[in-house]
């Protein structure tokens, strides 16, 4: 589980095909804290370490040796049609979150790190301070927002504004803008959605009734 709170970004170094899979090399200020079999949030999409590499690019065996700079992670078919990651080119930088602790505290809300689907940057104005960004989505999925609730796009959680049936927009700070990709973003570019969990129960007890 994840909170939304980014804590680094990845810069995408190589990418694999395997099969149907892809398996993404990545370079990341805390590569050294992780450890192979761990959960580590790529864009809001929960992926497992599978390698751990030096400077040399030679595998880390577990988690001794020397400190890692890069790791490796894979995605399979249904991930890479399902979410923003099989767009991804070589330089592209992706939001990180390693999974929460369980002493850990609630900065986001609640993220399980499985995207619900993607949507399109429509708008992006600039507020002399901070950025108004503008998302829709394929309303015919049945997800939805509600304004001042939570949505995690990339896998960073934000606050809905001028929520409507199929889009939404959200506020960004000088600090997210910076310490994300969303300074990357440009109109029609793809992003991951995941919804509040929480509502997405709700609709579903009340679509029973």
């Amino acid at each position: 589980m994840f909170t939304g709170i980014v804590e680094s970004m990845g810069h995408l170094i190589e990418i694999q095909p395997d099969g149907t899979n892809l398996t993404f090399t990545f370079e990341s200020d805390i590569a050294h804290e992780l450890k192979i079999d761990q959960s580590l949030s790529h864009n809001g999409v929960c992926l497992t370490v599978v390698e751990l590499l030096n400077l040399e690019n030679e595998t880390i065996k577990g988690t001794n040796g020397d400190a890692a700079v890069r790791y490796k992670v894979t995605a399979i078919d249904e991930t890479l049609k399902k979410t923003n990651l099989g767009k991804l080119g070589i330089g592209d930088k992706v939001n990180l979150e390693r999974c929460m602790p369980a002493n850990g505290r609630f900065d986001g809300h609640i993220v399980q790190g499985h995207v619900d689907q993607t949507g399109i940057c429509t708008a992006l104005e600039d507020q002399n301070g901070s950025w108004l960004i503008s998302f829709e989505y394929d309303a015919s999925t049945n997800n939805i927002t509600v304004e001042k609730g939570s949505i995690c796009v990339n896998g960073v959680s934000l606050t809905v504004v001028n929520s409507k049936d199929n889009g939404f927009s959200v506020a960004i700070i000088p600090y997210t803008w910076e310490h994300t990709n969303f300074h990357q973003l440009a109109v029609g570019s793809t992003v991951n959605l995941e919804f509040d969990i929480l509502g997405k129960y709700m609709q579903r007890i009340l679509q029973r009734r």
